[in-house]
This record gives structure tokens, C-alpha cells and sequence, in this order.
């Protein structure tokens, strides 16, 4: 069997404000179920993003949040150039801090934002990323 990412699990400071970002975003993110620190988006591709407020801590007595810089981009393709443009403004206008504005880089169009935990969203036109490709 081949080895599969499955879910990428961020580990967030405010469940509600990390929701509200990620539907920023454009995922379709439910709404938390009371008493659950936890929700489970799965995408098309079949990756899960799962956004907690105590997994790590709970299951790992070593583990602290990181102090400063990032270690991770979360890349989304998100279609034409256009559309990078305008989530990457959209996103910036409801106050989330800009890494990079939108940027043809050596490889594909895009841009950078913080989501409400430091981490940082590549938002790209990268066709190399898109996973739907059989829907022409």
C-alpha cells in the first residue's frame, strides 16, 4: 500500500477565530460541536484539515507552542492568478497579516498570509497543485 497523507492537523489558539479564517479562505469548514475542541474539514483531494485546541498538549507532555518564525507553508490552489489576487486581498482586509503580496516567483503565482496562529497559507495558481484534474 502506498503511504498517504490523510490529515494535516493544526494545533490553534482559538478554535472560533480559526474556523472563521479558514471559511475566509474558501473551505467550507464546519461549525464546532459544544463541549468538542475539534472540527474535520476534508477537502476534495481526500487530506483532512483538523483544527484543535488541545491535541498535542493533551497527548504529548514535551509539547510547546512554537515562540516565533514558522516551519510549515499550507499551500491551497485556489485557481486562476485572479483569484489568488483577490483572496489574498480579501484575507488582508479582514486583517490577517500579508508575508507577500500576490508574486509571479520563479515558480508559480502566489501569495502569502497568516493565519490567526502564525501559520502561514501559500494561496497559488500552481496547476502543479490542483488535484481535480480530471474535471475538464
Amino acid at each position: 500500500m502506498e503511504i498517504q497523507l490523510s490529515m494535516l492537523i493544526l494545533e490553534v489558539r482559538d478554535l472560533a477565530t480559526s474556523v472563521a479564517f479558514y471559511r475566509d479562505l474558501g473551505l467550507d469548514v464546519p461549525d464546532p460541536v459544544p463541549g468538542r475542541p475539534v472540527v474535520i474539514h476534508r477537502m476534495g483531494s481526500g487530506v483532512s484539515l483538523l483544527l484543535t485546541t488541545s491535541f498535542a498538549a493533551t497527548y504529548d507532555p514535551a509539547w510547546t507552542r512554537p515562540a516565533g518564525g514558522y516551519q510549515q507553508l499550507l499551500e491551497f490552489y485556489v485557481g486562476e492568478d485572479s483569484v489568488v489576487d483577490q483572496r489574498w486581498a480579501d484575507l488582508v482586509a479582514a486583517g490577517h497579516p500579508s508575508r507577500m503580496p500576490p508574486t509571479q516567483t520563479t515558480g508559480p503565482y502566489a501569495a502569502m498570509v497568516d493565519d490567526p496562529d502564525g501559520n502561514v497559507v501559500l494561496l497559488t495558481s500552481d496547476e502543479a497543485a490542483r488535484v481535480d484534474t480530471d474535471d475538464a
